[in-house]
C-alpha cells in the first residue's frame, strides 16, 4: 500500500503531501469533488463528516462539519479558487475553531499507468500557523483520510 509522504521544510510556509492511489485520476477526483463520498473518506474514521455544502467552481464555496460521538462539532469551511476537471483543485481552507489562519491548497493529479500520485501544497499565511497544524496532528489526519480514500476508490463508479 502506498503511503503519504509529507514534507515540511523549516522555516517554510508550505506543507507538501503525495500519495500514490492504485486508481485512474477520474476516480480520485471524482472522490475528491463528490459530496456524497466525501464524507466516506474525509477525517479521521473516529468522527463523521457531513459536508453541509460543496459548489466545486471556481467562486464556489465549501463547509463541512465533523462530528465527535460525544456530540462536539468542528468546522471548515473554504471558497475554491480554481477547478480544472482531472487536473488541479485550488481552494482555501479555514478551520472555524481558529478563525482567521487561512491556508491556500492547491491539489494536482498526476496519472501514470492507471495510477495517480496526488499532490497537495498547503500554503500558510505563517510558519507558526504551519506548525500549529503539525502540532495538531495534521499528518496523521491526513494519512488515515488518505488510506480511508484508497480503500474506496474501487467502488466509484464512473
Amino acid at each position: 500500500m502506498a503511503k503519504l509522504n509529507l514534507v515540511a521544510e523549516p522555516g517554510s510556509y508550505e506543507i507538501r503531501m503525495t500519495r500514490e492511489f492504485d486508481a485512474p485520476r477520474e476516480q480520485v477526483f471524482k472522490a475528491m469533488t463528490d459530496p456524497a463520498l466525501v464524507p466516506r473518506w474525509w477525517g479521521p474514521s473516529s468522527v463523521s463528516t457531513v459536508v453541509d455544502r460543496m459548489e466545486v467552481k471556481p467562486g464556489g464555496m465549501w463547509r463541512y462539519v465533523q462530528r465527535e460521538q460525544d456530540g462536539t462539532e468542528y468546522g471548515f469551511h473554504g471558497v475554491y479558487h480554481a477547478v480544472e476537471a482531472l487536473e488541479r483543485l485550488v481552494f482555501t481552507f479555514e478551520f472555524e475553531g481558529m478563525p482567521g489562519h487561512v491556508l491556500l491548497e492547491t491539489v494536482t493529479f498526476e496519472e501514470h499507468s492507471g495510477k495517480t500520485r496526488v499532490i497537495d501544497s498547503s500554503v500558510f499565511q505563517s510558519v507558526a500557523d504551519r506548525d500549529g497544524m503539525l502540532r495538531a496532528g495534521m499528518e496523521s489526519g491526513a494519512s488515515e483520510s488518505w488510506e480511508r480514500l484508497e480503500a474506496l476508490l474501487p467502488e466509484i463508479q464512473l
